[in-house]
């Protein structure tokens, strides 16, 4: 549930809150923020609807960063709902090693709506920063009935 015109989100993992800078979202936080600008009050509203069930995509500009973080935040943008890649797959798409590309997953200041979730290890279901770790990234990829799941 959003609190109108809060910055503040509830979702099953705790609050999230967005932040805009330049009319791009730069980070997503796991607590309550300030009040909402237009832009982190869409952000909260396409979340919410992610959360219902209702929306598989974001339309939303992003801070995509720079360099080889820029590339893997898209590439992990590019990874449709319900859907998982490897870090090696991405790693082999970018041009990378994997090291670096678990690196920019972990840097990713937009979990859920650059879906670092739904990267995972060869072998393993990889990290994930938010609260709750690795069960935060197992119950989203749950929510969006990604198969083939390592558990």
């Amino acid at each position: 549930m959003r609190d109108q015109g809060a910055n503040r989100l509830e979702t099953p993992f705790g609050p999230v809150s967005l932040r805009a800078e330049g009319g791009v979202l730069v980070a997503l936080d796991w607590q309550a923020g300030d009040q909402a600008d237009a832009l982190e009050a869409e952000g909260l509203r396409q979340l919410a609807e992610y959360f219902a069930g209702t929306r598989q995509v974001f339309d939303l500009p992003f801070d995509w960063g720079q360099g080889l973080q820029a590339v893997v935040r898209r590439a992990m943008a590019a990874i449709p709902f319900g859907e998982t890649r490897t870090y090696g797959e991405i790693a082999r798409d970018v041009g990378a090693p994997a090291q670096a590309v678990g690196q920019a997953c972990g840097a990713n200041p937009l979990p859920l709506l650059i879906p670092c979730h739904r990267v995972l290890g060869r072998a393993t279901l990889g990290g994930f920063s938010a609260p709750g770790g690795v069960e935060t990234k197992v119950a989203l990829l749950r929510h969006e009935g990604a198969a083939g799941l390592l558990i």
